[in-house]
C-alpha cells in the first residue's frame, strides 16, 4: 500500500477550535505536519484500526481514489457531525425540559417552604398546647393504670358478681361461684392487710365494709345451695357431689353458717337412716336376700346382735361419707364435728332399738342369754365410745339396755339358783352331789362358757363380774349343801358328801380366770373336812390295834409321875399285845379304813386322805416308841419295829390302795 495521508476515524471526535494565542502564526499545515510527526501511530490502537477500515475499503490507491477516498471520509464526517448535533439538539431540548421541570419544582418548593414557614408560625401555639395535652395523657394514662390495678386488687369484675349470687334458676353453684368467692376473700384479706398500715384510710374502710356484706351475701347463697343439695341425700345409695365438698371448704370459715349447713346434712341423713333401720327390720334387704330381722324376734340373741351388727354398719358408713364430705376442710374442723354428726344420725335408731329390746328381755327368761345380751350391749357400747362419742345418745341407750340385762341377769340367775335348789333332797348312799348341786354348776358352766364370746372382752372390771356371779351362784349352793348335811346323822357322811360338792365345784370353776379367792376358800373347806376324816381313820387305826389308850397315856405322861411300866395299863404285857395287834395291821392296812372314804370321787383327795393318815398314825406310834425305849419307864426289851420300817411298810398299802380306788 503506497503512502499516503494519515488516515481519519471512520467516526472521528468532533474537535472543538483551539484558541492560539494572538502572538502565535496560525499555519494549519505546519500544525497538522506537526502533529502527525509527533504521534507515536505505532502505538496508536485507534490508527491502526482506522487503516485497517480504509485499507479494506480500497485495495489499491492512486491519486484519484485517494482523492475520492478524502472526499468520501469528509462528507462521511460531515454527515456523523450533522447526526451528532441533530442528536445533540434532541438532548439539549430534553434537559432544557428537564431545566424547566426543575425550576417549576424549585417555586414549587420555595412556595411550600414559604408556606410551612407560615403555617409554623401559626400553628406555634398549637403545638405548645399539644405537647401539655400528651403530658397530660401519660399522666392519666398512669392514673388510669393505678386505678385499673387498684380495682383489679380491690374489686370484682361484673362477671364474677353475677356468679356470687348463684344460678337464677335453683340458687344452686357452680365452680365460678367457688373462684369468685376466693377472689373476694383474697380482696378482703389484702384490704385488711392494708388497713393494718394504714387504718384512716376512709375508701379502703368503705370497701372492707362492702367486702364483709358481700361476703356475707356469699356466704347465704352458699347456705341455700347447701341446703337443696342436702334434701337429696336421703336416699340409700349416695354418691356425694364434688361442688358439696367445695361448699363445705368454703364455709367453713363461717362457723355458724357451717355448723347450720352441717346439721342440715344430719337431718337428711337421720331421715334416711331410721327408714332403712325400719326397713331392715320389717321388709329386710331390698335385694330380697336378706330377710327381716323381725323374723329372728322369737331367737333374742340373733336378733338383738343382728340389729346392733345393722346399726354398726351404718355407722361406719355414714362415718366415712361425712369424712368424704369434709375431706377438704382443715383438720380441727373435721375432728371437732364427724362425732357430733354422727350422734344426730346415730340417735335416730336409739328409739326402735330401746322399745323391741326392751320387749324381747321382757320376755327372756334364760340367764344364760340375759348373760350374753348384756355382754353384747356393753361391747357395743365400748366400740360406739370410740366411733361416736361415749355421751351420745346411742352408747347412753346401749349402757342402760347392758344395765337392764345385766339385772335381769342377776335377777334371773338368783331365781333360777332358787327354783333349783328349793328341791334339792339328801343325797343316796354314794355320797355323790345331787341332780340340783349338777344342773346349778351346769348352770354356772354355761354362763362362764358365754364369756369366750369376743363380747365378754368389752367389760373393764371382769374380776368384780366373776365375783358377782359367784356370789349369786355358789354362795346359796354352799349355804343349801351345808343345810342338807345338817341333815345327815354321820359326821363322816357329811365330810365326804362336803368333798364330793367341793371337788365338783372346784372342777367347774378352776377352768376360769378371777377364781383364786374362791378356790382357796374352796381348799380351807377341803382341807378342813380332809382333817375330819384323817381324825377318824387314825382314831379308828389306833382303836383297833389297842394302841389308843396307850397313846394317850404316853402323851398325858410326865417324869414326876415315875416309870410308865408302873401305870396301870401301860404293864409291858399290854404293850406286847398292842404290837402285836399293830403288826397284823401292818400286813392287811386295808382292813382298818373307814368305808365312807372309797365314796370319795376325787382320787386325789382320797390320796390325801390315806398319806396323812397314815402319817398320823406313824407319828402315834413313835411317841409310844420313844416312851417305850426310854430305860426310865423300866420296861423289858419289846420287840417293835421302828419308825422307818413301819413307814416303808404303811407305804406299799398307799399306793396299793390308790391303784384299786383309781380301778374303783
Amino acid at each position: 500500500m503506497a503512502e499516503s495521508s494519515p488516515p481519519k476515524s471512520a467516526t472521528p471526535p468532533v474537535s472543538e477550535p483551539r484558541v492560539q494565542p494572538r502572538h502565535v502564526e496560525t499555519n494549519p499545515l505546519k500544525s497538522k505536519i506537526d502533529k502527525l510527526m509527533s504521534s507515536k501511530l505505532a502505538n496508536d490502537e485507534e490508527f491502526a484500526v482506522t487503516v485497517d477500515f480504509v485499507q479494506n475499503l480500497v485495495p489499491n490507491v492512486d491519486e484519484i481514489t485517494e482523492r475520492k477516498l478524502r472526499q468520501t471520509i469528509e462528507d462521511r464526517e460531515l454527515e456523523l457531525n450533522r447526526l451528532y448535533l441533530d442528536n445533540f439538539e434532541k438532548i439539549s431540548t430534553q434537559v432544557q425540559s428537564f431545566v424547566d421541570k426543575i425550576r417549576n419544582m424549585n417555586a414549587i418548593c420555595g412556595d411550600l417552604t414559604n408556606r410551612i414557614q407560615s403555617n409554623k408560625e401559626k400553628t406555634r401555639d398549637l403545638l405548645k398546647r399539644t405537647a401539655v395535652l400528651q403530658n397530660e395523657k401519660k399522666q392519666l394514662i398512669a392514673k388510669q393504670a393505678y386505678i385499673n390495678d387498684f380495682f383489679n386488687q380491690y374489686s370484682l369484675s361484673p362477671d364474677e358478681e353475677r356468679a356470687l349470687t348463684g344460678s337464677p334458676i335453683d340458687g344452686t353453684v357452680s365452680d365460678l361461684f367457688f373462684k369468685a368467692l376466693k377472689r373476694l376473700q383474697e380482696i378482703s384479706e389484702n384490704v385488711e392487710e392494708t388497713l393494718k398500715i394504714d387504718n384512716e384510710n376512709l375508701p379502703l374502710v368503705e370497701i372492707s365494709n362492702a367486702t364483709k356484706s358481700k361476703l356475707n351475701t356469699a356466704y347465704d347463697v352458699l347456705y341455700r345451695s347447701i341446703q337443696r343439695e342436702c334434701r337429696l341425700l336421703n336416699v340409700e345409695f349416695l354418691e356425694l357431689k364434688p361442688v358439696l365438698y367445695q361448699s363445705f371448704e368454703a364455709l367453713q370459715n363461717k362457723e355458724s353458717l357451717f355448723k347450720s349447713a352441717l346439721d342440715e346434712y344430719a337431718t337428711a341423713r337421720r331421715s334416711h337412716v331410721v327408714r332403712a333401720y325400719i326397713e331392715a327390720l320389717t321388709k329386710g334387704g331390698k335385694s330380697g336376700i336378706q330377710k327381716p330381722i323381725e323374723h329372728l324376734s322369737n331367737e333374742p340373741l340373733r336378733y338383738v346382735s343382728d340389729m346392733l351388727a345393722w346399726i354398726h354398719q351404718c355407722v361406719e358408713v355414714e362415718r366415712e361419707l361425712i369424712s368424704a364430705l369434709l375431706k377438704n376442710c382443715r383438720a380441727d374442723v373435721i375432728n371437732s364435728h364427724v362425732r357430733a354428726i354422727l350422734c344426730t344420725i346415730s340417735e335416730a335408731v336409739c328409739q326402735p332399738l330401746k322399745l323391741r329390746v326392751e320387749q324381747t328381755l321382757t320376755r327372756e327368761s334364760n340367764c344364760v342369754v340375759l348373760y350374753r345380751l348384756s355382754s353384747l350391749f356393753l361391747f357395743y357400747s365400748k366400740t360406739f365410745e370410740t366411733t361416736v362419742s361415749a355421751e351420745s345418745v346411742l352408747v347412753r341407750t346401749l349402757q342402760d339396755l347392758h344395765e337392764l340385762a345385766s339385772n335381769m341377769f342377776f335377777s334371773a340367775v338368783s331365781a333360777t339358783v332358787q327354783r333349783i335348789l328349793s328341791h334339792m333332797n339328801v343325797p343316796d348312799y354314794d355320797l355323790l352331789p345331787v341332780n340340783a348341786v349338777n344342773q346349778t354348776l351346769l348352770l354356772l358352766r354355761d354362763i362362764l362358757e358365754s364369756q369366750s364370746d369376743g363380747a365378754f372382752t368389752a367389760i373393764s372390771d371382769k374380776k368384780e363380774t366373776y365375783m358377782k356371779i359367784f356370789a349369786h351362784i355358789l354362795d346359796p349352793l354352799n349355804q343349801s349343801i351345808q343345810l342338807v348335811c345338817s341333815n345327815l346323822h354321820n359326821h363322816i357322811d357329811v365330810a365326804v358328801y362336803m368333798l364330793n360338792c367341793l371337788n365338783a365345784i372346784k372342777s367347774v370353776i378352776i377352768l376360769y380366770q378371777y377364781t383364786d379367792t374362791k378356790l382357796e376358800m374352796i381348799k380351807a373347806q377341803i382341807d378342813a373336812n380332809e382333817d375330819v376324816l384323817v381324825s377318824e381313820q387314825a382314831s379308828l387305826i389306833l382303836t383297833k390295834t389297842g394302841l389308843v389308850e396307850i397313846y394317850t397315856k404316853c402323851l398325858a405322861h410326865q417324869p414326876n409321875q415315875g416309870p410308865l411300866s408302873k401305870i396301870s395299863g401301860m404293864e409291858a404285857e399290854r404293850i406286847s399285845s398292842a404290837v402285836s395287834l399293830f403288826n397284823a395291821f401292818l400286813e392287811r392296812p386295808d382292813g382298818y379304813q373307814c368305808n365312807q372314804v372309797a365314796k370319795i370321787s376325787s382320787t386325789r383327795i382320797r390320796e390325801s386322805i390315806q398319806v396323812r393318815t397314815m402319817d398320823n398314825v406313824i407319828r402315834a406310834y413313835n411317841v409310844i416308841l420313844t416312851k417305850i425305849k426310854n430305860p426310865d419307864n423300866l420296861y423289858p426289851e419289846v420287840n417293835m419295829k421302828t419308825v422307818e420300817e413301819i413307814r416303808w411298810n404303811l407305804k406299799k398299802p398307799v399306793i396299793y390302795l390308790t391303784t384299786q380306788y383309781k380301778k374303783i
